[in-house]
C-alpha cells in the first residue's frame, strides 16, 4: 500500500496534487510519502514485536536526511555500506550505537571514523578484513564489535545482480570456515565477536530461501555457542521484495517474514537486527516526468520523457519494471496504446519500457513512475550533463524540497581548469 493516489480525476501524494508539486518544483523529480515510510516501517516493528530487536533501515536504498530523520524519529537505526553514508546517517540523527557497517571493502579510514565516532558493529565479510580490523582498533586502544558474516550458499532466486548468498557470490565466509573464522576473531584482542550476520539478496519474493538460510544460521549459532562463543545478535539481513507490477501476485508480507524469524531463530534468545530497505522506501517514492514529444516511428509510437536513464537507472540497468501512469486519471473506458517509453540522453539502452499500453498521452502531459523510492534517486548521475533530479517530501497537505536541483553554473564550477590551459 502507498499514499499516491487519483482523487477528483489528480493523482495525489498524501493530500498534495501531484501537479501542484511539478509547477512549482519543474520536472523530473522524485516525490516520497512521510505516510508511507511511516506504515512500511511499522510494519516491521510489529513484525517483530515478540522479539527483542532492532530494524536497521538500508540507507543504500534511499539515504536523503530527510527520509533517515523520518525513520530514526520513529526507532529506526541505519546499515551503512561506506563511511559516508555512516557520516549522514549521524547527521540525520542516528546514534552510533544504532549503525551496523556492511560491505565487503570497508577501509581501514572507515573503519577509524566509524571506531571514532561510534558503531554498533562491523558486520565483517572475510579474514583480511577482520586482521586489519583488529589492527585499527589496538591503535585506538578499542575493541570493535563484530558479527561475521557468513555465506549460506542459499539461492534467493532473485535478478543475478543482487544474489549475494550464494558461493560464488563476493559476500561473506563460507559456512564451511564459519567456526574457524569465529576461532580466529575471538583470539585477537581487537576484537569482540557478537554475533552472526547473513544477508542472501534483495527483492525476495519468497519466503523458503529465507527459511533455509536462517536455518543454517540457527545450526551455526549452536555449534558456535558450544564452541564458547558469546551469540547475543543474529543480522538477518534484507532483501524481502515488492510489488513492482500492480497486476502480478503480492510478495510476502513483513507479518509473514517475521513468522519465518520466529520460528527459525525466536528460540536462541538472540537480539534479532534486521536489514530492510526496499520495502520501506520503494513504494514510498514516485518519480514525475513530462513528455516532451511523441514521436511516431515506422513500426511503433515513442513517448519521449524528460527524465532518462541517469535519473532513474533500474530498467536500463537491470530490465526492471515501473508501473507507469498519468497524473490525470483517463476517463474510464479509455483505449491503451502501446508506447515505447524513453528518455533524452544519446544511448539506446535509455528506454524505460517497450510497446508498454498506456492511455494516449500529449507533449506536455505529466506521467509518474510507481515503486521509485529505492535505488533511484541514490544511484542517479548527472551523464550527459544533465543535473541531478530534485527529491521532494510530502507531509500531509505540505511538501518540501529536500534535495534541490543543481544549476549548470554549479555542476560546471565543480571542475578546476589545469594551471597549464
Amino acid at each position: 500500500m502507498d499514499h499516491f493516489l487519483y482523487r477528483d480525476g489528480e493523482l495525489h501524494a498524501e493530500d498534495v496534487p501531484v501537479a501542484e508539486i511539478a509547477a512549482a518544483v519543474g520536472t523530473p523529480f522524485y516525490l516520497y510519502s512521510t505516510a508511507t515510510l511511516t506504515r512500511h516501517y511499522r510494519l516491521f516493528e510489529e513484525a517483530l514485536a515478540p522479539l527483542p530487536h532492532l530494524i536497521c533501515y538500508a540507507m543504500k536504498s534511499c539515504g536523503n536526511l530527510s527520509v533517515l530523520r523520518t525513520l530514526a524519529a520513529l526507532g529506526a537505526g541505519a546499515d551503512v555500506v561506506s563511511v559516508g553514508e555512516y557520516l549522514k546517517a549521524r547527521a540525520a540523527g542516528i546514534a552510533g550505537e544504532r549503525i551496523v557497517f556492511s560491505g565487503v571493502g570497508k577501509t581501514r579510514e572507515e573503519m577509524r571514523l566509524a571506531l571514532e565516532g561510534g558503531i554498533r558493529q562491523f558486520n565483517v565479510e572475510s579474514e583480511p578484513e577482520l586482521a586489519a580490523l583488529n589492527e585499527v582498533a589496538l591503535a585506538l586502544g578499542r575493541r570493535a564489535p563484530v558479527a561475521i558474516r557468513v555465506n549460506p550458499d542459499v539461492d534467493a532466486r532473485t535478478h543475478e545482480k543482487i544474489a549475494t548468498g550464494r558461493k560464488e557470490n563476493k559476500f561473506g565466509i563460507p559456512l564451511s570456515r564459519a567456526r574457524a573464522v569465529f576461532a580466529e576473531a575471538a583470539a585477537l584482542d581487537g576484537i569482540e565477536v557478537v554475533g552472526v550476520d547473513v544477508h542472501i539478496g534483495s527483492q525476495l519474493v519468497d519466503l523458503a530461501p529465507f527459511e533455509e538460510a536462517y536455518g543454517k544460521v540457527a545450526d551455526l549459532t549452536r555449534q558456535l555457542r558450544a564452541d564458547g562463543h558469546d551469540i547475543r545478535r543474529l543480522d538477518l539481513g534484507g532483501g524481502l521484495g515488492i510489488p513492482y507490477e500492480r497486476s502480478n501476485a503480492v510478495p510476502p508480507l513483513p507479518t509473514d517474514y517475521g513468522a519465518v524469524i520466529r520460528r527459525t531463530v525466536g528460540d536462541l534468545g538472540c537480539e534479532i537486527e534486521i536489514e530492510p530497505g526496499r520495502l520501506i522506501s520503494g513504494n514510498a517514492g514516485i518519480l514525475v516526468s513530462r513528455v516532451i514529444y511523441v514521436k511516431s516511428g515506422e513500426e511503433r509510437d515513442f513517448l519521449i520523457l524528460d527524465a532518462a536513464m541517469n535519473d532513474l537507472v533500474r530498467p536500463s540497468m537491470y530490465g526492471a519494471h515501473h508501473d507507469i501512469v498519468p497524473v490525470r486519471e483517463p476517463a474510464p473506458g479509455t483505449e491503451a496504446h502501446p508506447y515505447d517509453v524513453v528518455g533524452p540522453v544519446c544511448e539506446t539502452g535509455d528506454t524505460f519500457a517497450r510497446q508498454r499500453p498506456l492511455p494516449p498521452l500529449a507533449a506536455g502531459d505529466l506521467v509518474a513512475f510507481r515503486s521509485a523510492g529505492a535505488y533511484g534517486a541514490v544511484m542517479a548521475s548527472e551523464y550527459n550533463m544533465r543535473p541531478l533530479v530534485p527529491e521532494v517530501m510530502v507531509n500531509g497537505d505540505q511538501f518540501a524540497v529536500i534535495r534541490a536541483r543543481p544549476s549548470y553554473d554549479e555542476m560546471i564550477k565543480r571542475d578546476s581548469m589545469a594551471p597549464w590551459l
